[in-house]
């Protein structure tokens, strides 16, 4: 058991804000987006006022959106064992789900395959790619959770509990099914695969 977190008392806790400003100098100074999601927590934790909450958001998005460019740019993968590399590959998965809730199914098409060609991680490859091409087939937000993603199945221990990687069906029978869109897919990631061998 958890004990009790008092809202109230962590307000005025010296020690508590005296974390969250060392936190806010050290995420922005080292452009960390681990130590932003520490942040992002202790703030909702005192329920921060939204614009500061928008502020640290924003900042988590943009540096990880920085950071995938420059992954790209030289040909590198995301280290799902490298605490910053986790975080950014979180950011811009949180950004994707934003999107494909939002019924932006080409934004988030785009977005998956892009952590499906940078993740350095079989098991989160294969996911990523089960939802870009649920995405391209035009599966809603809501089919796709409600009846693509096995909820009882997430390991809240697992450091990757953030990306959905349990489904209804084993994964390579999915992607059995969207065959079609894994092909179209693969096409269209064979284009970064040019710009790197060059």
């Amino acid at each position: 058991m958890t004990p009790e977190i008092h809202v109230e008392e962590l307000k005025k806790d010296p020690e508590f804000l005296a974390n969250i400003q060392r936190l806010e100098k050290e995420c922005k100074e080292e452009e960390s987006i681990a130590k932003g999601y520490q942040l992002l927590d202790a703030q909702l934790i005192i329920e921060a006022p939204e614009d500061e909450i928008n502020e640290i958001f924003t900042f988590i998005v943009n540096t990880a959106f920085d950071r995938l460019a420059e992954k790209l740019t030289t040909s590198q993968t995301l280290d799902m064992n490298e605490p910053e590399d986790l975080a950014t590959a979180r950011a811009i998965y949180e950004h994707g789900i934003q999107r494909y809730s939002e019924n932006d199914r080409k934004g988030a098409k785009e977005i998956f395959l892009v952590l499906h060609y940078t993740i350095d991680h079989a098991g989160l490859k294969d996911a990523m790619m089960v939802h870009a091409a649920a995405a391209m087939a035009g599966t809603s937000f809501e089919d796709f959770i409600e009846k693509l993603v096995d909820v009882e199945g997430v390991d809240e221990h697992d450091p990757l509990a953030f990306f959905i990687q349990t489904f209804t069906q084993p994964v390579d029978k999915l992607l059995a099914t969207f065959e079609k869109e894994v092909k179209q897919a693969k096409e269209e990631l064979r284009v970064l695969d040019e710009s790197r061998e060059q």
